[in-house]
């Protein structure tokens, strides 16, 4: 198995105490006190939702969202979010709602949670949430635009599994993109023998945690149960941001445009590379 190491769990810090010990060195924790002033915590449940938002369409994706070719990036479908939530409750299912602003659908909702106050640079305008259904999972991958993400669970559990930067090539990183397709509970150290050295940190998110996953960091995550979350996203380095920026151009227009032409030989491609950065370390 693959080196984890537990996520420390922390409440009554100071923006000082935070920006010292976990934002300076990246690292990641989990806050247990940052939701408790929300109306959110308790407000926001699965009947909530589906009776007093249950109407606005919603992109919902299976786990054909990274396969080469046509379908490559795209919802299996638009349906309500009524419907949808009636779907992950129903039982285990891969259907996933990710980066979905409700904001946009219903802004009286900014009344129910705050901006954090605990570093500069948060982002007011994009409180993505993630729905997902019992046994879902979210593929290894970094957050394109290198923000620092807070992400805050409101139902139900998530196993949160994170590598730092550095591991990237030991990972397998497919270049032009923001994904490493390794298994994380089953490691194929004869494939990829570099994950050998790959190491990183586990945890469990329950109702009223919020996890801070610093920039740059790879995360690959499981729902035990259907729930929710949403998250808060901050970058105090116009650097970072600048970054984050190419990012989105390599990915938007190589990825997608040399997927389009060449399909699984575009993937077949990238992974090549990744095998060959990686070999250094085997």
């Amino acid at each position: 198995m693959l080196t984890l190491h537990p996520v420390e769990r922390r409440a009554g810090l100071t923006p000082e105490e935070f920006e010292e010990q976990y934002l300076f060195p990246l690292k990641p924790v989990v806050l247990t006190d940052m939701m408790d002033e929300w109306p959110a915590k308790n407000k926001w449940t699965m009947e909530f939702f589906k009776q007093e938002h249950g109407d606005i369409l919603v992109p919902v994706f299976s786990a054909n969202y990274s396969k080469p070719g046509k379908g490559y990036m795209t919802p299996d479908k638009r349906i309500p979010l009524r419907e949808y939530l009636e779907t992950i409750e129903a039982g285990p299912t891969d259907l996933r709602l990710f980066l979905f602003n409700i904001i946009r659908h219903a802004p009286e909702l900014r009344n129910d949670y705050k901006v954090p106050t605990i570093m500069e640079g948060f982002y007011k305008e994009f409180p993505f949430m993630f729905f997902g259904g019992q046994g879902s999972k979210v593929a290894l991958h970094y957050d394109i635009d290198l923000s620092h993400v807070f992400l805050s669970q409101f139902y139900g559990r998530k196993r949160v599994v994170l590598f730092p930067p550095e591991m990237s090539r030991k990972l397998y990183h497919h270049p032009f993109t923001v994904a490493s397709y390794i298994d994380v509970n089953n490691p194929d150290y004869s494939k990829y023998p570099a994950l050998r050295g790959a190491w990183g940190y586990e945890c469990t998110l329950n109702p009223g945690d919020t996890i801070f996953m610093p920039s740059g960091h790879w995360h690959y995550i499981e729902y035990p149960d259907a729930g929710f979350s949403m998250n808060q996203r901050a970058n105090e380095s116009y650097v970072r941001r600048a970054k984050g920026l190419v990012n989105i151009a390599r990915h938007f227009v190589v990825d997608k445009g040399m997927n389009k032409i060449m399909g699984e030989d575009w993937r077949k491609m990238k992974e090549d590379i990744a095998k060959k950065r990686a070999e250094e370390y085997a």
